[in-house]
């Protein structure tokens, strides 16, 4: 292969350009052959055109550049004429494995130019596929004329891409060739050099229950077929098992085989041990010891060993965690363990380590639980844990109201968390939004720990519309809006009323009894009145002149009251017998005054008419008072058929006091008289008078002839006890001289 005869040169500007003063640039090439130049430019690289290239020769090279304000040269490049040449990279770059040497790639490689004319040297680099890390080998093992290098230290079952370059190996001085395109080859297998890693999970209401997991050792040097499991006690070894590796997953690296559920229930003690197998042999163990303890188990708890003060923060795309060393100095490492969504990780650190970068995959807005234990001679020991995102936005939905709960003047808010794949961050505060119809909304700030609220000072019968909204520190989102209507009365407010009506009403009716006992007099005097019973009346034992006779006391309560019914015929003929031995004179007589006390009645405090036989009855009987007098005088010579007494020559007066208002009869006798003489007697009426049973037969007999009206009623009772002759009474009613009051014959004597 011939080298090219164009150089190519470039060179940096030095001071200010515009674009008024333009600079021309011109290279000068010069060896012992003869001057070369380059075409004028205002750019700053050019090509010059030799021709051929003249090898072993001395060049001068240097640019010249000019304006208008004058012409200036940079200093002169001299160098050999190799030295200036940049050769295309190393052609036909392969790799080759060894099965002897799992840990070696072999590469071969030819040259891009005959080493008679440039002599060169070269350059490898490599790395692990996947990674951006070269590594480069020593240029004093590759500066001889070779075709081929063994790379080693190389991991077993290993991708690596190669990578050469070269140059004039003599002055090394001579630009770099590009790189060769990529070479990539896989070592072969060897026996797994490192322990599998091993875990444990705890599970059950009391971690009875753990799960052996375990991921592929970190120098597998092939790929995993199948663990070995061996379980001890005490005594020995409980059971082995070989467990198949799971193929599904392609990343051996980060495959997580669960291995055994183990109960410890009724173990104390229990050691577990595992190795991984791959086609060329079997790894080291790695042992786990777990432990149960009074009842409870737990993976080696101690409060003595255990970490303290854990920090968990991210920076620039990675998170970190730091912690303090415990107080035991017996530690042999620590695991650093990160879960998330039922997914577990985690990675293992040297005992003098106590901050660290976490080395997993983690994907932005999740959430992951940060844990760090502490390992003592193979036992675990208590953890510590915290929460932490890598990068936090805002929720991708809001939380949901469920329920609600509208009393009065108050709504109680239920809501629903929102879930923890959608929160995208911490929760640090929910804000209630809420308002009426055609208002601004009011706004709540409420603690992220709380999943209720009740709003106040609402107003009743009234409907609102709420929503909530959660935020991070990177945003926030609203719930769709929920709506409800408080009451229209408070709880207890128609019971109260009820309440209060019934109450009312029962003391109204529990007063009204009580008034009516109270006042049970007045009510009886109101609603049935005393009328006084004529048939009781002692007007016919009584005179002014004589001091009544002691009667035989009757009872207050009379059943009867006898109304006379008389003929204005029967009235005359009683009239006639009498006119021998009584002198009637009419005239008018008219007395007020005061309740005479006659039969002590106490209701009879209003003015009063003594009223005879008058022609102005009617007039007179309008304007008397509602309780009339009834009075009259007996002549001297007494009722027919009875002997005359020896105070005959002087006459009776006898008056009663009674409510009962006058008959037509004893107001108007004349007329009483005329209207009675052309009436038929009527018959006989049923007799209603109720009076004591001692009665004889002949009184009742006079009662019936005269027409007498009973009714029942009760007296007013007498402030002095009332006195009655039942013999005269009886006398009385068996001559037959009953009629109406006669007129006074000389008005009222003193009394």
């Amino acid at each position: 292969k011939l080298v090219s005869g164009v150089l190519n040169c470039k060179w940096d500007a030095v001071g200010g350009q515009t674009e008024d003063v333009k600079t021309n640039y011109t290279v000068m090439v010069q060896h012992e052959s003869g001057t070369y130049r380059s075409k004028t430019t205002f750019l700053n690289k050019t090509m010059v055109d030799l021709g051929f290239f003249p090898h072993f020769m001395h060049f001068d090279v240097w640019v010249v550049a000019d304006n208008l304000l004058g012409t200036v040269e940079s200093e002169h490049l001299k160098q050999d004429a190799n030295e200036f040449v940049k050769t295309d990279p190393p052609s036909k770059v392969t790799a080759f494995p060894e099965e002897l040497f799992p840990n070696c790639l072999l590469i071969k490689w030819e040259h891009p130019i005959e080493d008679v004319r440039i002599k060169l040297t070269y350059q490898i680099r490599y790395c692990e596929s996947g990674s951006h890390t070269w590594s480069y080998i020593p240029l004093g093992d590759t500066d001889k004329v070779i075709t081929s290098f063994r790379l080693q230290n190389l991991q077993p079952n290993s991708a690596y891409v190669i990578q050469m370059r070269c140059r004039n190996r003599e002055g090394n001085s001579g630009p770099w060739s590009n790189w060769s395109a990529n070479e990539t080859k896989t070592t072969p297998e060897d026996r797994p050099r490192s322990k599998p890693d091993l875990w444990q999970l705890s599970g059950g209401d009391r971690g009875e229950e753990v799960q052996i997991i375990c991921k592929d050792p970190k120098h597998a040097n092939g790929r995993i077929t199948s663990f070995g499991l061996i379980l001890y006690n005490k005594n020995g070894p409980l059971e082995q098992e070989i467990i198949p590796a799971d193929q599904s997953q392609n990343s051996s690296e980060s495959r997580v085989t669960l291995l055994k559920n183990i109960s410890l229930a009724d173990k104390q003690f229990v050691r577990v041990c595992v190795n991984a197998n791959n086609s060329k042999g079997t790894s080291p163990e790695a042992c786990l010891i777990l432990v149960r303890s009074s009842g409870i188990v737990c993976v080696s708890l101690s409060e003595q060993t255990t970490v303290e003060k854990l920090k968990v923060w991210t920076q620039e795309g990675q998170m970190f965690v730091e912690w303090k060393r415990p107080n035991n100095t017996a530690v042999s490492e620590y695991v650093v363990e990160w879960a998330r969504h039922g997914k577990t990780d985690w990675q293992r650190e040297n005992k003098t380590t106590t901050r660290t970068a976490i080395k997993g995959s983690l994907e932005k807005f999740v959430r992951y639980n940060v844990s760090v234990y502490v390992i003592q001679s193979g036992r675990v020991w208590k953890l510590v844990h915290k929460e932490a995102y890598l990068e936090q936005g805002a929720p991708e939905q809001g939380p949901t109201i469920n329920k609600s709960y509208p009393a009065y003047d108050n709504a109680h808010l239920v809501w629903d968390e929102i879930p923890l794949d959608k929160r995208r961050g911490f929760i640090t505060n929910y804000n209630i939004s809420y308002r009426k119809e055609n208002e601004a909304p009011k706004s709540i700030r409420v603690a992220a720990n709380n999943t209720s609220y009740t709003l106040t000072e609402l107003l009743g019968n009234t409907k609102y519309e709420v929503w909530i909204s959660a935020s991070t520190v990177a945003g926030s989102k609203s719930s769709n809006p929920h709506s409800f209507t408080t009451l229209r009365y408070a709880p207890g407010t128609i019971e109260g009323i009820v309440v209060g009506v019934s109450l009312g009403f029962l003391f109204f009716v529990l007063m009204a009894l009580l008034l009516c006992f109270l006042k049970k007099d007045v009510l009886k005097e109101n609603f049935w009145p005393q009328i006084p019973n004529p048939g009781e009346s002692t007007i016919g034992n009584w005179s002014p002149d004589y001091p009544p006779k002691e009667e035989t006391p009757k009872e207050n309560c009379v059943s009867g009251v006898s109304v006379l019914d008389v003929g204005v015929c029967e009235v005359k003929l009683g009239f006639e017998e009498d006119k021998t031995s009584l002198s009637l004179k009419k005239g008018k007589y008219l007395s007020e005054e005061h309740s005479s006390g006659i039969g002590g009645s106490s209701c009879m405090s209003s003015p009063r008419q003594s009223v005879s036989d008058s022609d102005e009855g009617p007039d007179l009987a309008d304007s008397t008072a509602s309780t009339v007098q009834y009075s009259s005088v007996v002549a001297s010579s007494g009722y027919k058929g009875q002997t005359p007494s020896s105070h005959s020559q002087h006459s009776i007066f006898s008056r009663s006091e009674s409510t009962q208002p006058l008959l037509d009869s004893e107001e108007h006798p004349d007329v009483s008289l005329q209207e009675g003489c052309r009436q038929v007697q009527p018959p006989p009426r049923p007799s209603l008078f109720t009076g004591a049973e001692n009665q004889n037969s002949m009184e009742s007999d006079d009662f019936r002839l005269l027409g007498v009206e009973q009714h029942d009623f009760c007296p007013l009772r007498e402030d002095t006890e009332l006195t009655t002759e039942p013999d005269s009474l009886s006398a009385d009613t068996e001559s037959g001289a009953v009629s109406s009051y006669m007129p006074q014959l000389g008005g009222y004597r003193p009394q």
